[in-house]
């Protein structure tokens, strides 16, 4: 049966270093417990969530994903991410242009965002980005007990629990997502 932990080989990140990106492991360090979170390694050709959730066994209601937003409104500019379970989809255009006070939203050039987080695209975790970033966690990804999430590498996954992403510095736990199935 599904579970947040499937059949991979979690870790703590102390023991795998090498499966973090240096702003993600910079970041783990200074959590309150860094002790509770996990990472395991996987196919980086599994990365994306469906194909993850496949082959590792994890149910997709325990896994979130991590989108990068660029809010505008004249001259200003706010890059944001936005973490929903993978079950459901974030309401950009909405819930997320409103809470940024954006008059237009889209999706972050994946190349520009790679370059200013250090991390891979399929790996984009909400710990680690820069200090200026607002995150936002879905209501229901702060409820999890343990969610999967990205390590910064395509290689990677963090098991974290969604009170520690909730409590990340700039984050705001909102509700923001619509079932994938638009109702």
């Amino acid at each position: 049966m599904p579970s947040a932990e499937g059949t991979l080989t979690w870790l703590l990140p102390a023991d795998r270093p090498d499966l973090l990106t240096a702003s993600v492991a910079q970041a783990l360090a200074g959590l309150p417990d860094p002790g509770a979170l996990r990472v395991a390694a996987i196919d980086p050709g599994l990365a994306d969530t469906a194909a993850f959730c496949a082959a590792y066994d994890v149910a997709p209601e325990a896994s979130a994903n991590c989108v990068v937003v660029e809010a505008r409104r004249g001259e200003v500019s706010t890059i944001a991410a936005v973490l929903v379970l993978a079950t459901d989809r974030a309401d950009i255009n909405r819930v997320v242009r409103h809470h940024l006070g954006a008059r237009k939203i889209s999706f972050a050039d994946q190349g520009r965002v790679e370059e200013l987080t250090g991390m891979q695209a399929g790996g984009i975790t909400p710990i680690g980005l820069p200090a200026d970033w607002p995150v936002l966690v879905d209501d229901a990804v702060r409820a999890a007990d343990a969610v999967v999430i990205g390590a910064g590498i395509r290689g990677a996954k963090l098991l974290v629990g969604g009170e520690v992403l909730a409590a990340l510095p700039t984050a705001t736990t909102l509700s923001l997502a619509v079932p994938r199935d638009g109702s």
